[in-house]
């Protein structure tokens, strides 16, 4: 139950019984932002009054006797310019306690997203090596945010587009081509300008050589570069899908670039756009900061993007006439609304950044208004150890492998840190801090939080019959025993959740999941610390068995929740910590 919706249903029913046919959907209904302000706060009078004909406060004060006699509300408080503040009594603490209890790590399920189709594309790094630890922050944000949108009722598919066209990929095939007959024996010298450095294609260009022998050497290359380029692009799929599974992802889809260049997928996309009028011969100004003397102007075929928003037409041909990799994403994105999902979400890196609007601008072109994008930019992840910068590898060629990184930290680690900060926000990923014990590590925190709620519920099946600790004996024992402040302040927290994850949702955000998190294992190891230092207020209380079960039934909640957050993120929660 998202309380606040639950709210939100009660206000409306009372405003429509005072006569008003108000549109509520407008009205917020939330936590207040201090506390000591109540429980529930609605922002109904400051929204509505103008339409009711009345000021704000006025309006607010004719709504709350009305609020104040709703079910578990013990006060209703008009603040400020007409906030109405809500205050509920502990019994319907409670009953959230119990229902938590009872639904276990599911609480927060919703039907929100009303089987909605969405498809969320996310690390798409071109096929030409293995994964970089920044494609591994794109890569959890995306997963995180597809179970998120799946926890709320979406009908999500997971996709990962196959960049396998273009100079890219050819330039992949030369330098296979390289190592191949570096793998017969010849030597091959410096690597030309151009070509791929990494030394993981050593390992590439010897399995050619042992499927293939010396069919190749000697042969120009309008000869092998197709058949080197597919052997290539299938070898370093199989590295991406070998590092996608150490984090592990799956995908639902691998959409291929090729396959669409192919199937004229780029033909059919623009002859769309040009039915509307959006494809044109022009000429373009000279990109800013350009000197005159370094620009020239030159007749291109463009697409009107500016009439969606852009800052500039853009160019789909290039000077030889050939399509720009523009021309193939619109394509893309065209082919993905074809599929059915008018609800597309992108998460690419920050270094894409200048291609948001264009893409935005092309797809409610094709769709008429019907389709929406809304793109993810993944910032840079700075890696260190113990504050000193982290080289890159040499047998990656210019960067950090994705999987030494999981392989020295583990998965759970690099998924629980990748969603520490905003997507938008640079990443300090230290390995020395993320492995540390201590409060001022947020993976450590919450498992600690998760390990410390099992190892209780272990402890008191030592002292009470398994039936009385089942999830269901707890939501029905006496709940009511629970009066400490802080106990009660933990179960309000605890029933945020279903609101917290149909708000990340709702705005894309999965970083909030792990900020949650962090603030529930707070408020725990907090009420924790408060047992040590009084030995009435610990969970397991010698002598008073009642109250014990009462606390027993706000762990288990703990770990519940704690449970369904971790499942968003994709990590394994820990039932004890050495």
């Amino acid at each position: 139950m998202n309380l606040f919706a639950y709210f939100h249903d009660k206000i409306a029913a009372e405003i429509a019984a005072l006569g008003f046919a108000l549109d509520t959907s407008r009205m917020s209904v939330e936590p207040p932002r201090d506390p000591a302000h109540g429980d529930v706060s609605a922002n109904a009078a400051m929204v509505l009054a103008k339409g009711a004909g009345m000021k704000p406060r006025d309006f607010a004060e004719k709504l709350r006797p009305r609020l104040a006699k709703l079910d578990h509300v013990t006060a209703a408080e008009v603040a400020g310019p007409g906030f109405i503040n809500l205050r509920l009594d502990n019994e319907f603490w409670y009953a959230r306690l119990a229902e938590i209890l009872r639904v276990g790590p599911a609480y927060g399920d919703s039907t929100a997203g009303q089987g909605r189709t969405v498809n969320v594309e996310y690390v798409s790094a071109n096929p030409t090596g293995p994964m970089h630890v920044g494609h591994g922050r794109g890569a959890v944000v995306g997963d995180a945010l597809a179970a998120l949108l799946h926890k709320t009722g979406h009908a999500v598919t997971r996709e990962y587009y196959v960049n396998d066209a273009g100079a890219q990929v050819d330039a992949l095939a030369r330098s296979v081509y390289l190592r191949y007959r570096q793998a017969l024996g010849e030597t091959v010298g410096e690597i030309p300008e151009g070509l791929y450095l990494g030394e993981y294609l050593i390992d590439t260009g010897a399995t050619l050589a042992q499927r293939d022998g010396k069919k190749w050497l000697g042969k120009p290359e309008s000869e092998w570069l197709a058949p080197v380029r597919e052997f290539a692009i299938e070898e370093m799929l199989t590295l991406i899908r070998g590092d996608l599974e150490r984090l592990g992802i799956e995908f639902d889809v691998f959409a291929s670039e090729r396959k669409l260049v192919k199937a004229g997928a780029i033909e059919h996309a623009i002859a769309e756009l040009e039915k509307q009028g959006l494809i044109y011969v022009g000429t373009l100004e000279p990109p800013k900061g350009m000197l005159p003397d370094d620009w020239e102007a030159r007749p291109q075929t463009l697409f009107r993007s500016t009439a969606f928003g852009d800052d500039v037409d853009r160019p789909i041909k290039k000077v030889d006439g050939s399509w720009t990799y523009f021309a193939a994403d619109i394509a893309y994105h065209w082919d993905k609304y074809k599929r059915g999902f008018a609800d597309l979400i992108d998460v690419w890196g920050a270094d894409h950044g200048g291609y948001v609007k264009r893409m935005q601008a092309v797809v409610k072109a094709l769709t008429q208004g019907k389709a929406a994008l809304d793109v993810k930019l993944c910032q840079l992840v700075n890696l260190s150890d113990g504050g000193q910068p982290v080289r890159m590898s040499k047998r990656a060629g210019n960067f950090v492998m994705l999987r030494d990184v999981i392989e020295r930290v583990g998965k759970d680690v690099v998924r629980f840190v990748m969603l520490t900060r905003r997507n938008d926000q640079t990443l300090d990923f230290d390995f020395a801090k993320v492995v540390e014990q201590s409060k001022d590590n947020p993976v450590f925190y919450v498992q600690y939080a998760h390990a410390r709620a099992r190892s209780v519920m272990r402890l008191a099946a030592q002292h009470f019959g398994a039936d009385e600790l089942t999830p269901t004996a707890l939501a029905h024992g006496p709940l009511n025993l629970l009066a400490d402040a802080d106990e009660i302040a933990l179960v309000r927290h605890l029933a945020q959740w279903p609101r917290t994850v149909e708000g990340a949702a709702q705005m894309h955000e999965p970083h909030r999941i792990a900020f949650y998190l962090q603030e529930i294992a707070a408020s725990f190891h907090a009420l924790w610390n408060k047992g040590n230092a009084d030995a009435g207020l610990r969970f397991v209380v010698e002598g008073k068995r009642d109250l014990t079960r009462a606390r027993l039934a706000l762990v288990q909640a703990v770990a519940f929740v704690i449970a369904s957050g971790l499942k968003v993120i994709g990590v394994t929660p820990a039932e004890e910590l050495r």
